[in-house]
């Protein structure tokens, strides 16, 4: 199965221009989508991820320090997190939107993982949206608006086999989002969750759709074709834009009708 292309997300969101958007594992794939249509909408956009040359590539395709910030950073540091995010709003001045796009579904056993293991998954697939969202909130305070997206998965959903760690983390988003936005939602701060279906990303291509992926595919879904990084970029265009100015604690689910 080879990626199909994929139009970039082609609405435009005025209310997006000069907003300043941090968006975290943004070097490649949903994350790499993302930044390239926050961009397109003119918002300053800071961006984090382990893997630094896809990042600073990136940052340099799409423009200069006015527009675009890349730093690398492992989320899973809180103090190197804080500091990134602490970087993007001296660079462009406070966020208002927060995009918790990092993760790592790589397989593991339950026989096989340690204590060490899983506190490793919690942190990168769990632990970071929490502290992110902690370090914008009193921007959005501030500012007197915020939008937080948060990022779950279809997996534990469709009880996938072969990452349990993960699947609990992408779970517990859900209720994660669900507690922050009633915590937040007076100050006028929306909380939500995008969950993707699977997505076709270099990634998932190259380490985990098989041959016999497409059948599958095709019998899960409702709709023809395939999902792609650019139609969850759509649904974080909608989220972070006033036009959702009364969606919150809410799960959007972007999988051609799988679940």
């Amino acid at each position: 199965m080879t990626e199909s292309t994929s139009p970039a997300p082609s609405a435009r969101y005025p209310s997006l221009a000069g907003r300043t958007v941090f968006i975290s594992g943004g070097a490649t794939g949903i994350g790499e989508a993302l930044v390239r249509a926050f961009h397109a909408q003119g918002a300053h956009v800071g961006f984090c991820d382990l893997d630094v040359k896809a990042g600073q590539a990136l940052a340099t395709q799409l423009g200069n320090d006015n527009e675009v910030l890349f730093t690398g950073c492992d989320v899973t540091d809180v103090d190197a997190l804080r500091a990134t995010i602490a970087a993007v709003r001296a660079r462009f001045g406070p966020i208002q939107v927060l995009v918790n796009n990092a993760a790592n579904d790589r397989r593991h056993d339950m026989a096989d993982v340690t204590s060490e293991d899983f506190d490793r998954l919690m942190a990168i697939n769990f632990k970071h949206q929490f502290f992110a969202a902690q370090a914008v909130a009193d921007d959005m305070r501030a500012l007197g608006s915020g939008s937080i997206i948060n990022f779950g998965s279809v997996s534990w959903m469709i009880k996938g086999a072969g990452y349990p760690v993960y699947q609990a983390c992408k779970a517990a988003i859900q209720g994660l989002t669900r507690s922050l936005a009633r915590d937040l939602g007076k100050q006028n701060i929306r909380v939500n969750t995008i969950v993707p279906g699977w997505v076709m990303t270099e990634r998932q291509l190259r380490l985990w759709v098989k041959p016999e992926s497409g059948a599958e595919i095709d019998a899960a879904q409702c709709l023809p074709g395939r999902v792609m990084a650019e139609d969850i970029a759509s649904m974080a265009l909608f989220l972070a834009a006033d036009d959702s100015k009364m969606c919150t604690a809410q799960n959007y689910v972007v999988d051609a009708g799988w679940t």
